[in-house]
């Protein structure tokens, strides 16, 4: 699928809430088990861009966003500014079509503009298609932690892949 890929603004918040929102109460993408307002994304972006991260945005040949991506601090430890953990959701009818990895490729670019050292991924470890997306574009998987979460009454564990990007 041909898709645009731009700096998010404000104006495509309402479908970025859309995707999160969907996200939160229908996957194991998000841990969060509770939906947020159209406020909080608003200060999550501009929290973003002030820290000088990106929050890129995918849209399709009808202007409907389809996606979005983003990294931010993984550890806010100064030894740790070099290395940035990232997220990448696709709206739920649209997954499957080669979004997510332009998506990520182009993350992954300005992450190495920026200068940066390591993309850190942290994935609900039965979502074997992000880790297969994860492995194919170079990460590698670099740890297992049992029963770290719990959403939807069971408890989750959590995959740690890595790419270094020098």
């Amino acid at each position: 699928m041909h898709i645009q890929i731009n700096e998010a603004t404000e104006s495509d918040l309402p479908e970025i809430l859309e995707i999160y929102n969907d996200a939160v109460l229908n996957t194991t993408a998000i841990w969060n088990e509770t939906p947020v307002s159209l406020d909080n994304r608003r200060a999550w972006l501009l929290e973003r861009k002030a820290a000088g991260f990106p929050v890129l945005v995918a849209r399709g040949p009808l202007d409907q966003l389809l996606g979005y991506a983003t990294y931010g601090t993984w550890r806010s430890i100064e030894g740790f500014r070099h290395t940035v953990e990232h997220s990448v959701y696709v709206r739920s009818d649209k997954r499957g079509l080669g979004i997510g990895p332009q998506l990520l490729e182009a993350l992954i670019a300005r992450a190495r503009d920026a200068g940066l050292h390591v993309m850190v991924a942290a994935i609900e470890s039965e979502n074997r298609a992000s880790i297969r997306l994860h492995k194919r574009l170079g990460f590698e998987v670099t740890g297992q932690m049992p029963q770290v979460g719990r959403k939807f009454d069971r408890w989750l564990d959590l995959t740690f892949m890595q790419l270094i990007l020098e």
